[in-house]
């Protein structure tokens, strides 16, 4: 039995294939001609709102463009550092840097590979203008404990919630809180897909109206204002980082069967739980299924490597997430000692982990998981 893997392989992501109401929704799109943002990339973040009970959301073209923009309309720049965990996507990392601010690596918990508010507090310092949790798997993280010392040093928070669209925080879900400003990813492989796509979820009117700017090249005015006028605006600095309607098509239709992909993702991760619960030395990372959306399977094992290439060579699309940030040569010049994130990245392996996945699926990577094992992860 072939596993379908957790990272689709370049020949599946070269074709995608779309079927019943994704399909209408962009032959709608197609059909009207208009492929940029329009009318249905803000009909789409109307609706993330109200799914989240919350004011405002600004569509965007990525999760990293995501939270590029969000540091943009806090405020970060040059020389201000942002805290933010080495075990993340680079992506985080990445989008700090072109602020010009520099990002100082923190370390986990190695139950949850999230950061915790004693993780932040410890590593703040007088430059520090920002953190950045990240919600690793979909796990909420509680930062209310350090929330008002964060606020009277001015520090801003925004949430790397990349994996945790739907999750629930508290009685609300996750962007609800507006102490945080937050960043989803809708990328192919989320809990929510638009294809490629990101949303910021922003704290007050004037950041949510700074983000629309920055998206779309610094213009001021929005797309209808400049369609009906002669001129337009250039207010400051911008990027091209809106939405397509293409891809608020596909995500307003995920958004109206979100529940059902949220039952499935739960039901996996209690068959991933179940099956795991009886080998010895693999160690299920917690993202908290009863109040989170899972959106990654993640144990941690002996002998990583042997064990990766073990499954690999059967036909399972095993992965790691993530490469720690502070031993990449791109981020050297930050480089801090982690123990935990270091050890943590000799240990973890994704699990294949999506909706079309079965239970027998997972039985059957559980089997090789075991397999893998007594063999010392040899072949």
């Amino acid at each position: 039995m072939t596993i379908p893997a957790t990272l689709p392989d370049a020949s599946r992501n070269a074709s995608p294939m779309l079927y019943g109401p994704e399909a209408d929704a962009v032959a709608h799109v197609l059909h009207s001609g208009q492929y940029g943002h329009t009318e249905v990339t803000e009909h789409f973040e109307h609706e993330i709102a109200r799914f989240l009970g919350v004011p405002d959301a600004v569509a965007v073209a990525s999760g990293t463009a995501a939270l590029h923009i969000a540091l943009l309309a806090a405020g970060i720049g040059p020389g201000d550092e942002v805290i933010v965990p080495s075990m993340t996507f680079c992506a985080t990392v990445q989008a700090i840097t072109a602020c010009g601010a520099h990002p100082r690596f923190v370390d986990v918990d190695p139950a949850t590979l999230c950061v915790t508010a004693g993780h932040m507090r410890d590593a703040l310092t007088p430059a520090t203008r920002a953190v950045v949790p990240v919600l690793y798997g979909g796990r909420t993280v509680n930062l209310s404990g350090i929330h008002t010392e964060l606020a009277g040093r001015g520090i801003q928070v925004v949430q790397d919630a990349a994996h945790a669209f739907g999750s629930r925080a508290g009685a609300g879900r996750v962007g609800a809180d507006q102490r945080a400003t937050t960043c989803f990813s809708f990328g192919p492989i989320k809990n929510l897909t638009c294809g490629q796509g990101g949303m910021i979820i922003p704290r007050t009117p004037e950041e949510a109206e700074t983000a629309r700017t920055l998206r779309m090249l610094g213009v001021a005015q929005t797309a209808a204002e400049r369609a009906a006028a002669t001129s337009y605006t250039v207010a400051g600095f911008g990027l091209r980082y809106q939405m397509p309607a293409i891809n608020a098509a596909i995500g307003r239709v995920q958004l109206a069967h979100f529940a059902t992909a949220e039952s499935v993702r739960k039901k996996l991760w209690a068959a991933y739980q179940a099956a795991l619960a009886g080998l010895d030395g693999v160690t299920l990372v917690d993202v908290d299924a009863e109040q989170c959306v899972p959106s990654l399977c993640v144990v941690r094992v002996p002998a990583r490597d042997r064990v990766f290439a073990f499954l690999r060579a059967r036909g399972v699309g095993v992965g790691v997430h993530y490469p720690p940030n502070h031993l990449q040569p791109a981020f050297a010049r930050w480089h801090r000692d982690l123990p935990v994130t270091e050890a943590l990245g000799g240990q973890i392996l994704t699990l294949p982990f999506h909706p079309h996945l079965t239970e027998q699926h997972v039985r059957h990577v559980a089997a090789l998981l075991g397999q893998a094992l007594a063999a010392g992860g040899r072949p």
